[in-house]
């Protein structure tokens, strides 16, 4: 079973692993979405995506790398 847009923490893992010379912070959330929908393990409808699922994502990176 892949990730889903409320596998929030398993998400930025992956994020912060594929990515790790960014910083989660001043990313925008067009980029934050494509790179959600290339990951790997990534199964869900691109189009479910909220700016409220993609902001949690984005926290939930920002705190995996601090």
């Amino acid at each position: 079973m892949g990730l889903r847009w409320t596998d929030t923490i398993d998400i930025a893992i992956e994020l912060s692993e594929a990515h790790p010379e960014v910083d989660p912070q001043w990313i925008r959330f067009t980029d934050l979405h494509a790179w959600v929908c290339a990951l790997p393990d990534f199964s869900d409808d691109p189009n479910k995506s909220t700016e409220g699922l993609l902001e949690g994502i984005q926290m939930a990176w920002i705190d995996e790398v601090r």
